[in-house]
């Protein structure tokens, strides 16, 4: 098989688990491609709350002032189990930081430098805005093979995916974008 020419690949695009994954880190997990391409895919789960820790909370842990927005009911998020320590702000392009924010699609960008937090709570921060902390990366070919096996299905991002609250009916949510039911994806048939 011939790699994947740049129009295959899914940077922008939203990766969903299916059934069975065989990695309990990305059971029913919801993830975002920031980057896809000949060596690396790297992407956040959108859907995987740390638990018992809420935005509020760490920023207050890191020593950022008290946000002027509402932020303490934002989950931080597990990104993946690559650099856990690491924060990984997705947001929307209406805030960058020059030579610090990378686009990585029309209306999202990433940032991951303490500038961002400090204003997300703010009026002059993104207008959404996600913390991850640590991503899910992939080695040169890894996902191509993955998404050929059919241990991703693989939709378009929209706001509620990347940026709602309801992270326990994300994964539902963005097979109904497929038109798939999750209950047709159940792992074991019946007998006859």
């Amino acid at each position: 098989m011939s790699e994947p020419t740049s129009s295959e690949f899914l940077a922008g695009r939203m990766l969903i688990a299916m059934p069975g994954i065989g990695d309990p880190r990305f059971e029913r997990a919801v993830v975002f491609l920031c980057t896809h391409d000949d060596e690396h895919a790297v992407g956040l789960a959108v859907n995987r709350p740390v638990d018992g820790l809420m935005l509020s909370e760490l920023l207050e842990k890191i020593g950022v002032e008290p946000p002027v927005r509402r932020v303490a009911d934002e989950a931080v998020l597990v990104g993946g189990p690559v650099e856990r320590e690491r924060g990984f702000v997705l947001h929307t392009d209406d805030y960058l930081i020059e030579g610090v924010s990378v686009p990585v699609m029309e209306g999202l960008a990433l940032t991951t430098t303490r500038d961002v937090l400090e204003v997300m709570g703010g009026t002059q921060g993104p207008r959404k805005a996600i913390l991850a902390l640590g991503y899910a990366g992939w080695g040169p070919g890894q996902l191509d093979r993955e998404v050929r096996e059919s241990v991703w299905l693989v939709c378009d991002p929209d706001e509620v995916l990347l940026f709602g609250d309801d992270h326990e009916h994300k994964w539902s949510h963005a097979l109904e974008k497929l038109g798939i039911s999750p209950a047709m994806l159940a792992m074991e048939g019946g007998n006859a």
